[in-house]
């Protein structure tokens, strides 16, 4: 299970050294894509094919179906470990994700969450703000 918060910096080529604590649990090499809220979602590649299966089985003649699935797989890309433990972020998903230099990197059970360190504060804010309510909202699920 991948849990925690991670701060980091990328370099100037935009490579992110990933926490040693998730590369085991990731393998040498992973998905990235984007991910909701501004985020990038990391998916070891056994993850990976679950959502994949699941995402084959939407319907097609739905337009929101066809539309995640275009947003979710046009984004995604297989990336690899180097010797020093970092992963190269191509410069479409920094646009995406707004991450300049300053990153968090967040375990989310099955999968990781690299954020603009600047988006997490904002988003953490606003979740925090509204937590207890979320907690309540939560009950609806089951949990």
């Amino acid at each position: 299970m991948l849990m925690g918060q991670f701060q980091h910096s990328l370099d100037p080529k935009g490579r992110l050294i990933i926490p040693s604590k998730f590369r085991e649990q990731l393998g040498e090499s992973f998905i990235l894509t984007k991910g909701l809220d501004r985020c990038l979602f990391v998916y070891p590649k056994s993850e990976w094919m679950v959502l994949e299966q699941k995402l084959k089985a939407l319907p097609m003649t739905k337009k929101e179906a066809r539309a995640f699935i275009r947003f979710f797989f046009s984004g995604a890309v297989e990336v690899e470990l180097d010797k020093q433990g970092r992963i190269l972020i191509p410069p479409m998903l920094r646009e995406y994700a707004r991450i300049e230099k300053e990153v968090v990197i967040i375990g989310v059970s099955n999968r990781a969450e690299i954020w603009s360190a600047k988006e997490w504060e904002a988003y953490s804010k606003e979740a925090e703000d509204s937590y207890e309510e979320i907690a309540e909202n939560m009950v609806e699920l089951g949990i």
